[in-house]
């Protein structure tokens, strides 16, 4: 059994890797911590979250000792600040332990990306370097061999899975770049209460217009330039992408069918759909759907995720299960 911690343990997406930590037959829970300051500390998770009562009924601790913990695990989960991975992940590499970053700190590897994305500078240029980029349908290769994973966040994952089979295949005419629409609900904004997700205060509204961090991480990926919009909706989960691209000249049908065939048929999570995808048939499930619709040279395809699952703890614990040769949805369904 793997000694497994979660750090950022109080939150949405904490929360959830609690559960598939504790529904997974080859890991144990052996601890949940969040920072020394947190008005959590101390609170059993059960309490923070009504959902895990009578299953999860750990108190989430506060994290004192970083070398410490890391010399008591095999597997640590950082639901933290970007910042805060940043300066803790080193820690638990040092000691031997696989990390899975679920923050933005490790995710791309481009010249001044943190400073000018993220606000401070990226100081460990070693790690950078050998994490693996953490998403499942594309880089099981990558993953199953790294000692460091950074998990995609929910945009870019909804964003990249469906676009990717049509770049990596040459069917888009990308002089006009892709055009990202996507909502998200206000889970995507955190626990902590402030005016952005207010129940009184949210409205459906585009938000980081030409400035989201999300848009150069999506390109950096993708390997073409994008542009990418998200929205604030007013729900709680899930992302609905809705992506507008200009197919290259004589392409068909068949080929668009026959590239998101050949990408996903065997990829367990994701969920070829004949007709456009709706956002209560990802909800609470570790699943994306993919359809489209074509019209002459211009293709529509909508994708649609459950933000704090598929786009942030299913997928890094898909990434997980890859890492050790473990049945891929393991814990997921």
């Amino acid at each position: 059994m793997l000694k497994t911690v979660i750090i950022g343990a109080s939150g949405y997406t904490g929360a959830e890797l609690a559960l598939m930590v504790e529904k997974h037959p080859e890991l144990t829970l052996s601890g949940l911590y969040v920072s020394e300051n947190s008005a959590d500390a101390g609170k059993p998770i059960s309490q923070l979250h009504g959902k895990l009562h009578g299953l999860i009924d750990l108190a989430v601790q506060p994290l004192i000792s970083p070398q410490e913990v890391a010399q008591q695990c095999d597997v640590v989960f950082l639901a933290t600040a970007h910042e805060v991975s940043h300066d803790l992940a080193p820690t638990f590499l040092a000691n031997d332990c696989v990390v899975l970053d679920l923050s933005g700190a490790y995710r791309v590897k481009a010249d001044g990306f943190y400073p000018t994305y993220y606000g401070f500078e990226h100081t460990q240029s070693q790690w950078l370097d050998q994490a693996a980029y953490g998403l499942a349908e594309w880089n099981q290769p990558q993953i199953a061999q790294a000692q460091l994973i950074a998990v995609p966040g929910c945009y870019p994952t909804a964003s990249q899975l469906a676009i990717k089979p049509l770049v990596e295949n040459g069917l888009l005419d990308l002089t006009q770049w892709p055009v990202i629409n996507a909502t998200s609900g206000v889970t995507g904004a955190g626990r902590k209460a402030t005016m952005t997700n207010s129940f009184c205060e949210v409205s459906l509204q585009p938000y980081g217009v030409f400035t989201h961090r999300h848009q150069p991480e999506i390109a950096s990926h993708l390997g073409c330039d994008v542009i990418f919009t998200p929205h604030l909706g007013n729900f709680k989960r899930g992302i609905l992408a809705t992506i507008t691209m200009k197919l290259a000249l004589d392409v068909t049908d068949e080929q668009i069918e026959q590239a998101f065939s050949a990408a996903y048929q065997s990829k367990l999570a994701v969920r070829l759909l004949s007709d456009i995808p709706r956002l209560q048939n990802v909800e609470n499930t570790p699943f994306c759907d993919i359809g489209w619709k074509r019209q002459g040279q211009h293709l529509i395809v909508v994708s649609a995720i459950d933000n704090l699952l598929k786009g942030a703890s299913s997928q890094a614990m898909q990434c997980l299960n890859i890492r050790f040769g473990f049945p891929e949805m393991t814990a997921l369904v």
